[in-house]
């Protein structure tokens, strides 16, 4: 018997899937937009779902019927005899897309689908099945569109990207079939079969490893999944499905049995190296496939003298503020790497911005365009042959690949960031400072902040003011960063690069990225964590370095209170330092909960108490005593978990007054902000005892730019 089966995949698939699915057996295939028609028997229904390496689902098609109305939907649902393909108490659920005929919402659609097949039980039988969104033993697909409901059964249940050896996945996972098709538009299956190499630079948690090896090694994607949508199916024929598993177990068995091919990843954040390595070992290819930790600068695969091998990733695409000017650095740097240590291989890239392959210095030789998803993305293949490299001076429209000489303008730039290194590197250097500003808008029209984090550079463009030429700004940005790599010997992982612009609403508390990557630093005595893809602020405000440093001298003994915490950074100082205890007030529960790695990493316990509440609240119910208080709080703050907003300029007197409270006799209280016009009220010196102490708590890191924070001590009057 041939059924009518529909094939679902990701746009831009549909012509690969359309060849895969003729070889297992699909007739007179079709492509439609994110599908493939074709005609079958339930062996090649069954053989779609255990193979194709491409497909999302395998839909056997049940009906097919003209609709004009809603009820005309309802009663070509029920035409449909259920009781072939679901007993009266089972559970089912139903998928519905598209609309027409006064159908404009899915849920609407899919709850009249549901009506129909729950009366025809109703009638035939007094039972009803019920609905099951986990695990149905029948799952229903219709499909509306131009008057034309197409009623099918989705054999596969789960998406058949999911394989079944994923359980955990990184910040942006690319699915098991785009993965796939990324190494089948490769050519991948050519290279491994003439015993090829593979291997992945920024191999996340091995999806593309995995795949490549299933595919070498002829494992059927499908083995590893646990349940199907026909397992609970009334038509399901297992003496059909029963010889193509055990084939498929034996060919995976056979194919794993052979000698293994290279295939190795390579990842920068050590977290995901656990993930990885357990997603290897459940697919069942742990001694096919390696990981090691290493960022791209270690890139420099090594498999067997004169074997053919890909280098295949799937890098950041750049779709944060001011992400895209640091990968072009990322991109560069990667070409140089695969023309370097790659010599003779070939490579392909995915990438949603095709301008970032342009920065790798190598044509590509052919293209695909893919989506990620709704990101629509490029592919781009390559041969690392010289006659494919970019030579310097080329005419092109394209990047050349090596870097364009400055501009007079940048050269200048270059020799004052020289200077500064020579200067301040020498300066942290003997004050044994791993995290610094190098530059700080030196020259104003090279507006920009440059931090050095250990071996990590952290770019932060200062966005220009709308009286200077947008364009004119932009190219100096460019030329600023042409010039940084070269002075400071940074490589392009090790690059991150934001714009700062004035935050408004809630801005000032949105994550920018979800990379997660966290780095350690030593300031003083302690070890803090710091972040520099997620947010605009890196969780160590680095101008406040002295006055960490003083309390953390001041502290033995003491009752620590530091509001608007952050990450508690001067609260594990103080507790390094001796203090009795120490309390640490935020609103943020992603800030505390770094604040808790914090003193982890310090391996502080004890009477630490981290307490998420809006500051001003309280402090007005708090009848704690504390010897050290410290008050940094935001110049402006609108936060929804606090009533109205805050203002420091306004709010500073009742918030001292409040604080000044709970300090004990004899007791200091330092308070700083960076609210560059700040004026401190006069009431409060006629209160208590206040010290401008500003020029000692300035870095010397910082002493171009005197207004980045103003400090008072406090003691009772």
């Amino acid at each position: 018997m041939s059924f009518e089966i529909i094939l679902t995949c990701p746009k831009g698939l549909e012509n690969l899937l359309a060849v895969e699915a003729a070889t297992l057996g699909l007739q007179a295939p079709r492509e439609l937009p994110a599908s493939v028609q074709g005609m079958g028997s339930l062996e090649t229904a069954y053989r779609l779902c255990l193979w194709s390496r491409l497909a999302s689902r395998v839909l056997l098609v049940l009906s097919r019927f003209p609709v004009d109305s809603v009820e005309a939907l309802y009663q070509g649902v029920r035409r449909v005899d259920f009781s072939e393909h679901l007993s009266a108490n089972g559970r089912f659920l139903v998928d519905f897309s598209g609309q027409g005929a006064g159908i404009e919402n899915s849920q609407f659609g899919a709850l009249k689908v549901k009506d129909a097949v729950v009366d025809q039980f109703r009638e035939t039988s007094g039972q009803r099945p019920s609905i099951d969104r986990q695990q149905p033993d029948l799952r229903l697909h219709l499909h509306l569109s131009r008057g034309q409901a197409t009623l099918a059964i989705d054999l596969a249940g789960q998406s058949l990207h999911q394989r079944g050896w994923r359980l955990q996945q990184g910040a942006a996972p690319l699915k098991e079939n785009l993965a796939a098709a990324l190494l089948l538009r490769a050519d991948w299956p050519r290279i491994a079969a003439e015993g090829g190499a593979l291997a992945d630079p920024m191999c996340g948690v091995a999806t593309l490893l995995i795949e490549a090896a299933l595919m070498a090694a002829d494992c059927a994607p499908g083995l590893n999944r646990e349940h199907w949508g026909f397992s609970a199916w009334l038509s399901h024929v297992p003496a059909i499905w029963q010889p193509l598993l055990e084939e498929a177990k034996e060919r995976r068995a056979s194919g794993l049995a052979r000698p293994p091919l290279w295939i190795r990843g390579y990842e920068a954040d050590p977290r995901l190296l656990a993930p990885a390595r357990a997603n290897i070992e459940r697919a069942g290819v742990a001694h096919w496939v390696k990981v090691y930790q290493g960022d791209l600068s270690r890139f420099a695969p090594h498999p067997d003298q004169g074997q053919r091998a890909l280098v295949v990733c799937n890098p950041p695409y750049g779709e944060r503020l001011g992400e895209a000017k640091s990968l072009g650095f990322l991109y560069q740097h990667l070409g140089e790497r695969l023309r370097e240590h790659c010599l003779g291989w070939e490579a392909a890239v995915l990438t949603g911005n095709p301008e970032l392959g342009k920065q790798m210095g190598m044509r590509s030789h052919k293209q695909y365009a893919l989506y990620n998803g709704a990101l629509p993305c490029k592919l781009l293949r390559f041969k690392v042959e010289p006659e494919y490299f970019y030579r310097e001076n080329t005419k092109t429209a394209e990047a050349p690949a090596t870097p364009l000489a400055l501009s007079g303008g940048a050269q200048m730039f270059a020799n004052r960031l020289r200077k500064n290194l020579k200067t301040l590197g020498s300066w942290a250097k003997r004050e044994g400072i791993e995290c610094y500003r190098l530059y700080d808008s030196d020259m104003p029209e090279y507006a920009l902040a440059l931090d050095i984090y250990r071996d990590w550079l952290h770019v932060q463009e200062y966005a220009p003011p709308a009286s200077v030429d947008k364009t004119r700004a932009e190219t100096r940005f460019a030329e600023a960063l042409a010039a940084i790599p070269s002075v400071l010997n940074v490589t392009a992982d090790k690059l991150v690069v934001k714009q700062r612009k004035r935050q408004r609403g809630l801005e000032q508390y949105q994550r920018k990225g979800q990379a997660g990557s966290f780095i350690e630093v030593t300031e003083g005595a302690v070890k803090l964590l710091v972040n520099l893809t997620d947010y605009l602020d890196s969780g160590l405000f680095l101008d406040h370095r002295p006055l960490r440093l003083r309390l953390a001298r001041e502290a033995a003994g003491k009752r620590f209170l530091n509001l608007f915490c952050y990450t508690a950074a001067a609260s594990v100082h103080v507790a390094k330092g001796g203090a009795r205890s120490t309390t640490s007030v935020d609103m943020s529960k992603t800030y505390l909960d770094w604040a808790v790695r914090n003193f982890a990493r310090n391996g502080l316990a004890g009477p630490h108490h981290l307490v998420q509440a809006e500051v001003m609240g309280w402090l007005a119910e708090d009848r704690g005593e504390y010897d050290l208080i410290f008050i940094d709080p935001p110049t402006f703050s609108n936060s929804k978990r606090m009533e109205g907003v805050f203002d420091v300029q306004r709010d500073h007197v009742r918030l001292i007054d409040l604080a000044m409270t709970r300090l004990a006799k004899g007791g200091v209280l330092y308070f700083s902000n960076n609210f560059r016009r700040f004026v401190l009220d006069k009431g409060l010196t006629q209160r208590y005892q206040v010290e401008n102490i500003t020029a000692q708590t300035l870095p010397a890191d910082f002493a171009r730019n005197r207004k980045i924070h103003q400090t008072h001590r406090f003691t009772a009057g």
